[in-house]
């Protein structure tokens, strides 16, 4: 019976005459898209929810970011109070040498370019009696380009960051002088304050795009980051004109500015090397790690400053900013006897210091004056940071010595001002 009809069936579809099947077409057609009601229900719960969340979050986030706003303007800083300190009266109290008046360095951490160039400023005025205002920015812009040359040639093991040191800008004076501020400002377009954030951020990302796919071609990529110098900064001259001729940068730092590089030593006082001879100054701005500083025994490093500053020179300094006596409402920096009692000031707490990192290499400045006042030496500080333009005197700090002391780490002065001390040294000189 079933092989009977299943042979019937097989003879039923042969039946069906052929042309019936080749007529019957498939067809598609476009029909409303259906969505099923419950995954739609869901999804609406979902939404509904994640709406909750959101609100819940936002509502947090709001809290948050008030609660910053109410922490930053209660947030307080530790300093002294100098209610019973008799301090300078006003920069006009200091015997001082020339100098032009303080410029701000703003959102960069080019302090060490700002306070050699007023350094240099004030010796071209000493050695010519010129007073030509010199471009901070042209040292900037070539020192960007020497620390990319080293971080390539070193594969990427260097410091990216923008700070450096005095000798930094005598290095940058050999190689590619110097220009008036006229000429170089180093602002483009309207731009009227210096902030170098961006700048920076595209120099280090650059290099590390370098670095990360191993692409070493020194010439390509120093093309590449004085693209980006010249985009913030402007493009330096390679000439220009200067009472009436053209000179190149460099001849104008040598027969305009006459100054020698060359003429112009670096000074520490610290253990870790032996006294009157040459090392490295060791924290993270030394970043091509110069070796050619002078160490000092305490008093008479700090002998040079205060004899350098009586008898014409004024001095480049280095240290620590970050002191509960170093007030910028105030104009003012002292060590208060909390932090150490005077008499306890010496080569070895000032060492413990530099050791564990409590006194920094914060920021670079500018000796310009000294006051005698009730027995201290005071010295008039010329500041290009935000701190300094805080209190009456706008760009001016008034150093006490036992600040110079304990917590300034490097000075730089010509050489005419140590000759002196320099017999001490074995170096030829």
């Amino acid at each position: 019976m079933i092989r009977v009809t299943r042979s019937l069936a097989v003879l039923c579809l042969i039946a069906v005459p052929s042309t019936a099947l080749w007529a019957q077409t498939d067809t598609v057609k476009y029909v409303p898209r259906y969505y099923d009601s419950i995954l739609e229900q869901m999804e609406d719960e979902e939404d509904s929810l994640k709406e909750v969340r959101d609100s819940i979050t936002e509502e947090i986030q709001d809290r948050q970011e008030d609660q910053e706003e109410i922490d930053k303007e209660n947030k307080r800083s530790l300093r002294f109070d100098f209610g019973h300190i008799a301090k300078p009266e006003s920069p006009e109290s200091f015997a001082s040498e020339f100098h032009f008046p303080p410029v701000a360095q703003y959102r960069t951490g080019t302090c060490w370019s700002f306070s050699a160039t007023s350094f240099f400023e004030s010796e071209v005025a000493r050695l010519t009696g010129r007073r030509i205002k010199l471009s901070e920015m042209h040292t900037v812009y070539y020192e960007w380009v020497e620390k990319a040359r080293y971080y390539i040639r070193e594969r990427g093991n260097s410091s990216l960051t923008q700070g450096s040191e005095t000798n930094a800008v005598m290095r940058m004076m050999k190689w590619y002088g110097m220009v008036p501020y006229d000429l170089y400002p180093g602002l483009v377009g309207d731009q009227q304050r210096y902030d170098h954030s961006t700048m920076s951020r595209e120099i280090r990302n650059y290099l590390g795009f370098v670095k990360e796919d191993d692409y070493w071609d020194e010439e390509q990529a120093l093309r590449q980051v004085m693209v980006i110098l010249n985009t913030y900064l402007g493009q330096p001259p390679e000439t220009f004109e200067f009472e009436g001729a053209t000179i190149t940068p460099i001849e104008f730092t040598e027969n305009i500015l006459k100054l020698n590089p060359d003429d112009y030593l670096c000074f520490m006082s610290t253990l870790a090397f032996p006294f009157y001879t040459q090392g490295p100054f060791e924290v993270h701005d030394n970043w091509w790690h110069d070796s050619s500083y002078y160490n000092l025994p305490l008093d008479e490093w700090y002998q040079v400053i205060r004899d350098a500053i009586r008898a014409g020179y004024t001095l480049t300094i280095g240290g620590d900013v970050s002191e509960p006596g170093h007030h910028g409402f105030e104009d003012a920096a002292i060590v208060p006897d909390f932090d150490i009692p005077q008499s306890y000031i010496n080569q070895h707490s000032r060492e413990y210091r530099f050791y564990n990192e409590s006194t920094g290499d914060d920021h670079g400045l500018h000796l310009v004056g000294y006051l005698e006042l009730n027995g201290r030496d005071w010295y008039l500080i010329k500041d290009s940071g935000r701190s300094g333009h805080w209190g009456e005197f706008k760009g001016y700090y008034f150093y006490r010595d036992d600040y110079i002391r304990l917590k300034t780490l490097t000075f730089t002065v010509h050489k005419d001002a140590v000759s002196d001390i320099l017999k001490k040294f074995d170096a030829d000189l």
